[in-house]
Formats: structure tokens, C-alpha cells, sequence
């Protein structure tokens, strides 16, 4: 199959790189160098070479403010039967943007990033494809995935960004909060420093990928439920209640252990 990807990022090279093993595959990016120097990945760099390149998917990799964008400049150049695909990990406006262009389409999203994973070996982490998405094009991306040993998940568009707001926002706020209270005249101790590397971690990525986890429909209800288990644990300290805070602590473990 011919597989064009636009946006040659963290995300949409290792696509190319993986994809180009049994595909033809080609990349673009506003930033050129990005889309070169990938084996066996032709860099495309320009609408007129896209159009040449007459894929049969195209996989819209960029971030989820420029995804509509990205589609909408491609569109033109892409031959009528082909299939077009996003990564997100917000899907959004996308089940509208797709009932308004009338092509068939695939929407994904592999969950795993780039700073808290080993993109080369990806036994046991995950990916979600989207149920509204055309048969063949869920098909061919659950084999992939599948062959990368990615467990793999179905569901809704708003099945999926529900599912986000709890498994990202949770632990992106968790990590910013943390951030916004450091004191650099006071020395971590160890549990401190590995909450450290993680909010490290978490400030490393792209603004554009934090946002777009942050500004999900479902992130302030999210919030709210943190706040309010935040202000019952400020009740427990202020009145020093230790039976309600072994109580607390044993509800605790129960949820780490479902």
C-alpha cells in the first residue's frame, strides 16, 4: 500500500519508519528535514509531490489544533479512493469534520508517547481504534498494530474521549500541580525526585500535546473530581483523624489493586 504521512514528528516517524518495513511510504512536514533521512521513506515536499505521490492512506500526524488544517490543504491532492487516517489523542471535532468530507476514514490513537516509552518496544502498551471508523481501514491498522504487540482497544469517538479525560488529564494535572509547587531551595528526597522525573517528562513534550490532553470536553469534570478528594483529604489533616485516614488509605490500595 502507498501510505503519505503528514507531520514527521515523534509520532508520525516512527509511523513512517515502521510502516516503510512492508509499505510504500512517504512524508511530509512543514519543517523539511524532519520528513528526510528515514529508510526507505520518501520525503515529500510539497502538495504537487503529494499529488504524485497518489496514496492510498493518508495519515494526518500533526497536532490535534492543525489536524482539520492539515486534511483540508491535503484533500485536494489525494486521489478520490483514498483513505484518510488520524492519530489524535483528542478526537474532538473530528467525528464532524469526517461526516462532512465524504471519504472513508480511520481514526486511531496509539497510546503511548515518546518520553515515557521505549518506541521500540512497545510489548504491552496500547492502542485505541475508533468503532465509526471504514472496516478495511480498521483492519489494516489493527494488524499493525497487533504485529508491533500493541494490545488493542475499540471504542466510540466518545467513548474514547471520556476514556482520555480520566487516563491523561488525571496524571497530566497530577504532574502540573506537582510542577507549580516545587521549592528549588528545599533537597528532594527519593519518592520527591521520581515524581520529578516524571513531571520532567511531562513538561518535555510539545505545549500543543499537553493542551490538547488539557482542553478535552471531559478534563474539568475530571479536575473537579481531584479538587473534591483534595478538600475531603484537607478535612482529614486538619482535624487529625486517624481513623478516617487509615480508612481513606485502605480505599486507596483497593483502587490500585482493580
Amino acid at each position: 500500500m502507498r501510505i503519505a504521512i503528514i507531520g514527521a514528528g515523534k509520532m508520525g516517524s516512527w509511523l513512517a519508519r515502521h510502516l516503510a518495513q512492508n509499505h510504500e511510504v512517504g512524508a511530509f512536514d512543514l519543517d523539511p528535514f524532519k520528513a528526510r533521512g528515514m529508510p526507505r521513506v520518501k520525503p515529500l515536499g510539497s502538495a504537487s509531490e503529494l499529488a504524485a505521490f497518489s496514496p492510498e492512506l493518508l495519515v494526518n500526524a500533526v497536532s490535534i489544533e492543525r489536524t482539520a488544517e492539515a486534511f483540508e490543504w491535503a484533500m485536494p491532492h489525494l486521489p478520490q479512493g483514498c483513505m484518510i487516517a488520524d492519530v489524535a489523542s483528542v478526537k474532538g471535532g473530528l467525528p464532524q469534520f469526517y461526516a462532512s468530507c465524504k471519504r472513508r476514514f480511520v481514526s486511531v490513537h496509539p497510546m503511548f508517547g515518546p518520553t515515557f516509552t521505549d518506541m521500540e518496544m512497545l510489548k504491552e502498551e496500547n492502542a485505541v481504534i475508533i468503532r465509526e471508523s471504514d472496516r478495511q481501514g480498521a483492519a489494516f491498522f489493527r494488524e499493525f498494530f497487533s504485529f508491533m504487540g500493541l494490545r488493542i482497544f475499540d471504542y466510540t469517538f466518545a467513548e474514547h474521549d471520556q476514556m482520555m479525560a480520566y487516563s491523561l488529564t488525571t496524571p497530566f494535572i497530577s504532574s502540573l500541580v506537582f510542577a507549580a509547587c516545587l521549592d528549588k531551595t528545599v533537597v528532594p528526597g527519593a519518592t520527591f525526585a521520581r515524581h520529578m522525573r516524571i513531571a520532567r517528562g511531562l513538561l518535555s513534550e510539545d505545549d500543543s500535546l499537553v493542551c490538547e490532553v488539557l482542553f478535552n470536553p471531559g478534563s474539568i469534570k475530571q479536575i473537579e473530581k481531584m479538587t473534591s478528594k483534595l478538600e475531603y483529604l484537607k478535612h482529614i489533616i486538619r482535624a487529625r483523624d486517624a481513623a478516617a485516614a487509615r480508612d481513606m488509605l485502605s480505599k486507596l490500595r483497593r483502587n490500585l489493586e482493580r
